[in-house]
């Protein structure tokens, strides 16, 4: 199998990256921080080159790429740990073009690609448990439309966010709806969340929406691994960075007179980081792969990936706080932040000992059929 990328991937990777060490250094992302977690700003100029568009199709304004231009987009930006949530992006993009009427596709899918609209996924619950069939909202028919009523947590952006994708149920069905932010009965307390980005809860009171899909489930489930595999590549590109400051910190600290890189004891332990991150990005690159499979393999995939992914997260991002001493904790040396984000992916669309459980119960299932 190729795994080297074409000159288009290329060329799309050199322009983020170019983004990201010009226009997102730690200054501004700390002047971010400081003003809630998120910056339209910041979120248009990514969407200006066109990231936006990236899984619209091109009859309806974006650019119709692919998975691996995707996973290439968010390393990239894992790399700067960029706060604004473009995976959601991705993810809008994706199940509007694959799953949304024509008329919803013509009201939305333009104004994504363009940046005009943020779209963020709202599908957790507070007790749900990473369970995505828990839902609690409620979905009433309303005359040609429906209204909504129930409660999300942990969303994106979720006060500054134009709309949302809100899965409810329907008919005693899981469905699919979009749901604008100026519509009445929309209400969302805005925090800032571990890692800096921008989070709120979300609570709709027979609140308007569009239907997505009937058939929630399938599209719901399909939107998560969008996410899980555009967080494995976001963690690949944190971890790529958390491992070269610490390379830079350790040439430059001095212990008895020697720089500390000199000493094997830690030069072994930063050759075990580095195994974890090719461990991770071998799983991201199976996960990208894997995400047009069908439903069951890709759903395996993702819990094999997250998994590896989690523990590589982990693993890298312990040592690279030890291996810094105090000054790896402190607010004001960058690489704490790269540990509060590995920390926050490690918790996003399920945990790692949630996928370990997934795979877990794929193997019993497979031991079953061959016994």
């Amino acid at each position: 199998m190729d795994f080297n990328f074409s000159d288009d991937q290329e060329q799309l990777r050199d322009a983020v990256r170019k983004w990201v060490d010009k226009g997102y250094d730690f200054e501004r992302r700390r002047d971010i921080v400081a003003a809630g977690g998120f910056s339209r700003e910041a979120y248009t100029e990514l969407t200006e080159l066109g990231l936006g568009g990236l899984y619209v199709s091109e009859e309806l304004g974006g650019l119709g790429m692919g998975p691996v231009e995707g996973m290439v987009v968010m390393e990239e930006l894992g790399r700067g740990i960029v706060l604004e949530p473009l995976a959601h992006t991705l993810i809008a993009g994706a199940v509007l073009t694959g799953y949304a009427p024509a008329d919803v596709q013509a009201a939305w899918c333009g104004k994504v690609a363009s940046g005009e609209a943020l779209v963020v996924l709202a599908q957790q619950e507070r007790a749900g448990r990473y369970n995505l069939a828990a839902c609690k909202t409620q979905a009433t028919p309303a005359g040609t439309g429906w209204t909504l009523t129930g409660a999300k947590s942990v969303v994106p952006a979720g006060d500054v966010a134009d709309a949302y994708l809100v899965p409810a149920v329907a008919n005693g069905k899981l469905a699919l709806f979009i749901v604008a932010r100026e519509s009445a009965g929309v209400s969302a307390k805005g925090y800032v969340s571990q890692d800096g980005s921008r989070a709120a809860e979300l609570h709709l009171n027979n609140a308007a929406a569009q239907l997505v899909t009937a058939d929630g489930q399938t599209a719901l489930e399909h939107a998560v691994d969008i996410g899980v595999a555009a967080l494995c590549a976001e963690a690949v590109g944190v971890m790529d960075k958390t491992v070269a400051i610490t390379i830079e910190y350790m040439n430059m600290r001095k212990q008895f007179g020697v720089v500390i890189s000199s000493f094997q004891a830690l030069r072994h332990r930063l050759a075990d980081m580095k195994m974890q991150l090719e461990l991770a990005r071998s799983m991201s690159y199976y996960a990208t792969l894997k995400l047009n499979d069908p439903a069951p393999e890709r759903r395996r995939a993702m819990s094999r990936a997250k998994y590896q992914l989690g523990v590589s997260m982990r693993f890298v991002g312990q040592q690279a706080v030890q291996l810094h001493g105090g000054i790896g904790v402190t607010d004001e040396y960058i690489v704490s932040h790269y540990f509060k984000k590995l920390t926050q992916l490690e918790m996003t669309f399920g945990d790692t000992l949630h996928h370990l459980g997934e795979v877990s119960a794929h193997m019993q299932d497979t031991a079953g059929v061959f016994a």
